[in-house]
């Protein structure tokens, strides 16, 4: 990741607050994420319309599961609501994904004894 004072107030934040250390990671992950989607412009200069189209692009483009699109929603809630104290609107329209966790996989054979 980058060396950002901006990204390293926010994990201390979260850490401050007993946010576990591995979702801290994840949310700082998708808050760079979003960062450099929008062309590494702060998110203060950014709206919901920005966030909207963020996590459009991670289904449509990424083709991320419902899981990773919600994970990356809520680092950004955290973020504009917690960080920045200018909460985004609840009522976005971004296309949501309906792409499922992928099925377990089993590399054992089962063969039947007779």
């Amino acid at each position: 990741m980058s060396n950002s004072t901006f990204l390293a107030f926010i994990k201390e934040h979260m850490l401050s607050r007993h946010y576990a250390l591995r979702t801290a990671e994840a949310y700082i992950y998708w808050i760079h994420q979003y960062i450099l989607f929008h062309g590494k412009e702060h998110p203060k200069k950014l709206n919901s319309h920005h966030v909207e189209d963020f996590l459009t692009h991670l289904v449509v483009s990424k083709k991320s599961a419902k899981k990773t699109q919600s994970l990356a929603l809520n680092a950004l809630v955290f973020l504009y609501k917690d960080t920045l104290l200018e909460p985004i609107e609840l009522d976005m329209q971004f296309r949501r994904s309906d792409k499922s966790r992928k099925p377990p996989t089993s590399t054992k054979l089962s063969h039947a004894t007779p």
